[in-house]
């Protein structure tokens, strides 16, 4: 095998509206456009994103029923069986269910694991402690079998290295291929929400699943301090995730309390969020926790100056310490309103904050891929 012919799967749950998700995708495309023979293995073919498939993959799906970690790992065993690819990209998957399917297969595919998120914070925050430490156990032993891990910024590599019992050494780091070809032409586009015309006031945009992970309850907060100092609105684009349904209406509970229901939209999931991050005039990270947001660089990539929470993990790394936007403490509504006045006041250059985002562009990440293809290749031909 030569990286010229070689045979890439990613494996995923679904393709829901994520920023994990629209990763996938992203390197899914990126190594097509490289020549590679390449699959998308869906659990089940499902979610908003499912439209985005680039024509040059093949998309399968595994149709997994409930329980999904057992059904999902067998049909997954009998795709490596069959198909035998040389490598499986594995996101989302906390069980472990690529490195169960090969073992169980027999199969010479290599197995690479992917973190998206920081993991001590995510099972953290699970609200059934019983269920987070179980995770963890399920990580600790089974992370190990696969033939390599890569975390998508240093306080994950961290994070996953601590749960399995690794050294950080052991854990690669590649940041996300965030900055596509076709990402400027979108962020062009125009948004036809008349609060994003000429003449209206600044508004805050905030992008993410309806999810007590992204913390918009604290941003709502924050605006509402800024909203009584000046014209200003908020705008959340994000769709409910079936998980946390009660999230939207006790976000929108909130709004009516703090009296700024004028000011303040949430119009679900839409297909180009990049056109709003180029319009508004200000994006804002309010996440407890991330692993690489994606919606952050997005903003830099449009040239629109950003604030953020300082969560694990992610934000530092992107912002260099605050260089390209302010840092403030998570859960902190007073800080991030203070955050958010200054930088209205004071926004960064677009060239200055496009420039960081170059670091993050498709080439560069899957020029990084190759070399763990190459290097992972030849340590088994040795």
């Amino acid at each position: 095998m030569t990286l010229t012919n070689a045979h890439i799967s990613l494996f995923i749950p679904n393709l829901d509206g994520g920023g994990a998700e629209r990763i996938t995708l992203n390197l899914a495309e990126g190594f097509a456009q490289r020549g590679l023979r390449v699959d998308l293995v869906l659990a089940r073919a499902e979610g908003a994103y499912l439209n985005k498939v680039p024509s040059n993959v093949r998309l399968i799906n595994l149709r997994a029923r409930s329980p999904v970690f057992l059904f999902k790992t067998l049909a997954l065993k009998r795709y490596l069986h069959q198909e035998q690819p040389d490598f499986i990209l594995s996101g989302l998957d906390i069980v472990s269910a690529a490195t169960w399917a090969k073992r169980l297969a027999g199969s010479s595919t290599q197995v690479i694991i992917c973190v998206h998120t920081n993991l001590t914070q995510q099972f953290r925050d699970k609200p059934q402690f019983i269920l987070g430490q179980l995770r963890a156990f399920l990580v600790r032993q089974f992370y190990p079998w696969a033939d390599k891990i890569l975390a998508v910024s240093q306080g994950v590599a961290e994070s996953v290295a601590a749960i399995a019992n690794l050294s950080v050494d052991e854990v690669g780091v590649i940041y996300n291929p965030v900055v596509t070809a076709d990402f400027y032409d979108k962020s062009r586009r125009p948004v036809e929400h008349p609060w994003f015309q000429a003449n209206q006031p600044p508004v805050i945009l905030g992008v993410g699943r309806l999810v007590k992970q992204k913390d918009f309850a604290t941003l709502i907060r924050a605006f509402a301090q800024v909203r009584r100092q000046r014209p200003v609105r908020l705008v959340i684009l994000g769709d409910v995730d079936e998980r946390e349904p009660t999230v939207k209406p006790q976000l929108e509970a909130l709004i009516q309390e703090l009296n700024v229901e004028n000011d303040v939209l949430l119009p679900g999931f839409v297909d180009n969020p990049y056109a709003y991050m180029a319009k508004a005039s200000l994006f804002v990270l309010s996440s407890i926790y991330e692993g690489l947001p994606t919606v952050l660089i997005e903003a830099l990539a449009a040239g629109t100056s950003v604030v953020s929470t300082n969560c694990e993990s992610g934000p530092v790394e992107i912002l260099e310490n605050g260089k390209y936007g302010k840092l403030v403490p998570i859960e902190d509504a007073n800080a991030l309103a203070e955050a958010i006045n200054h930088a209205l006041d004071h926004p960064l250059s677009s060239d200055l904050l496009q420039a960081r985002a170059d670091i993050f562009t498709m080439d560069k990440v899957i020029d990084q891929y190759l070399q763990v293809f190459e290097d992972l290749n030849h340590k088994r031909v040795a």
